[in-house]
């Protein structure tokens, strides 16, 4: 029998359950690689923008506006580093060696109806655990993209003298 209350032994809603948990962990992946790829298009506009308007503003000398574009190049290129960085901290699946132990080969061999709750916990606290780090992408992104607009009006400012 189960060992928690109200359990029946092939309950098909803790099935449901199950897969909801496991989609809502494969839609957090889904959102990381797409964070990454639009890391990867600010790296590509950020340079752009930067040789495009960079090389026309530095071409009558260096003043305050191109310091500001550089440093703020600098604090996109840091912010990008962030996002892309290797976070093995991540946890999208489950380790089939650590399945097996617990859930088959143990003492006390799981039904499914256990093996769909437990698992569907553990999904949803890897779920929580990782949306720590999938905030902390969302929110450099977010300032980086913020960055990027106002390094733009900081070579627009130098290449039409604005303050100089």
């Amino acid at each position: 029998m189960a060992d928690h209350p109200g359990a029946e032994l092939d309950d098909p809603r803790l099935g449901f359950v199950y897969q909801e948990a496991l989609r809502g962990l494969q839609q957090q992946e889904a959102a990381v690689e797409s964070l990454h790829n639009r890391a990867g298009t600010l790296i590509f506009a950020a340079s752009f923008a930067s040789s495009l308007l960079g090389s026309n503003a530095l071409a009558d000398g260096v003043n305050g506006w191109d310091w500001v574009a550089l440093g703020l190049l600098l604090s996109i290129g840091a912010l990008a580093v962030m996002m892309l960085w290797p976070y093995y901290s991540f946890s999208f699946r489950f380790d089939a060696e650590e399945l097996l132990h617990d859930y088959i080969e143990g003492e006390h061999p799981a039904s499914m109806t256990e093996m769909h709750r437990a698992l569907a916990l553990r999904a949803e606290h890897e779920r929580r655990s990782n949306g720590r780090l999938v905030r902390r992408i969302r929110v450099a992104l977010q300032v980086a993209l913020v960055l990027l607009l106002i390094e733009i009006l900081a070579w627009l400012f130098s290449i039409g003298g604005v303050l100089n």
